[in-house]
């Protein structure tokens, strides 16, 4: 059988992969069946994942309109995982043609998937990096290059700093990124909660912690840090449905369910 040309040669398909997990929870087609296997397992301690993981693509994408409205045109994807299902340079380009990317990923597999998918754009890079080590981070000449000139950058960090321990001090990181951004660069974060489900949220983060991907849960006073230095623009620090979203009517009764809180910030 010929392999899919987003399979990199020498891909174990047997052992699943967070970044191709994701990618079935959005109903995309970049998955194996021992990653639906396990996003099944998950469903089976939290139904609502797939909704859930719907409900943060779908932030970052009004996100990335928002700010690409507002004529920002680079853009640093952070915990990028697999670009396929929306993706966060088809979703600026569609309002800024000249959009740049740069998506930055810790997981080799999840890199080596991107770079093939994205092979024949010039203007969307990859670059396998950790953000815990953020100097090397910033060190690549991909993301250098996307900092260098002073045009305003969003930096995105999309469900990615639940994954940063406070014994790694998550929000120095987020203080050295800030302080590499030209004026008037914004940054987009969304973060697992313990707000609004507090039951589901504790099974969600012991499941995680037997994986090699651990989850901390934070709340609201613990996520609005990240945001020192920027400023929060409306509505706010708010549960991922009620962030500007297209349709007032669509975020329902109970937005907490989605169990993420989100927002954006710009750099004066």
């Amino acid at each position: 059988m010929q392999q899919a040309n987003w399979v990199p040669a020498g891909t174990d398909t047997e052992k699943p992969n967070a970044a191709r997990v994701y990618d079935y929870y959005l109903g995309g087609s970049h998955n194996f069946e021992v990653d639906r296997a396990m996003a099944r397992k998950a469903m089976e301690f939290w139904p609502e994942l797939p909704e859930i993981m719907r409900a943060n693509r779908a932030f970052l994408r009004r996100a990335v309109q928002y700010l690409a409205e507002q004529g920002v045109t680079r853009f640093l994807d952070i915990g990028s995982g697999i670009p396929t299902f929306g993706p966060v340079h088809e979703i600026a380009r569609a309002i800024r043609p000249d959009s740049r990317v740069v998506y930055v990923d810790h997981d080799p597999i999840a890199v080596a998937h991107s770079r093939l998918l994205l092979k024949d754009d010039p203007q969307s890079l990859v670059v396998e990096a950790d953000l815990r080590k953020v100097d090397d981070l910033l060190s690549r000449p991909e993301v250098a290059a996307l900092i260098a000139d002073g045009e305003p950058v969003a930096l995105l960090m999309v469900s990615v700093l639940h994954f940063i321990s406070d014994e790694d001090d998550p929000y120095a990181l987020v203080r050295r990124l800030r302080d590499a951004l030209p004026p008037g660069s914004a940054l987009v974060v969304c973060h697992a909660s313990l707000e609004g489900r507090p039951d589901q949220a504790g099974a969600h983060q012991d499941l995680y912690k037997r994986t090699p991907t651990p989850i901390t849960m934070r709340n609201r006073e613990a996520i609005t840090p990240f945001f020192e230095g920027f400023e929060l623009i409306e509505p706010g620090l708010v549960f991922l449905p009620e962030w500007r979203p297209e349709d007032p009517g669509s975020v329902g009764p109970h937005p907490e369910r989605m169990t993420g809180l989100s927002g954006v910030g710009l750099l004066p």
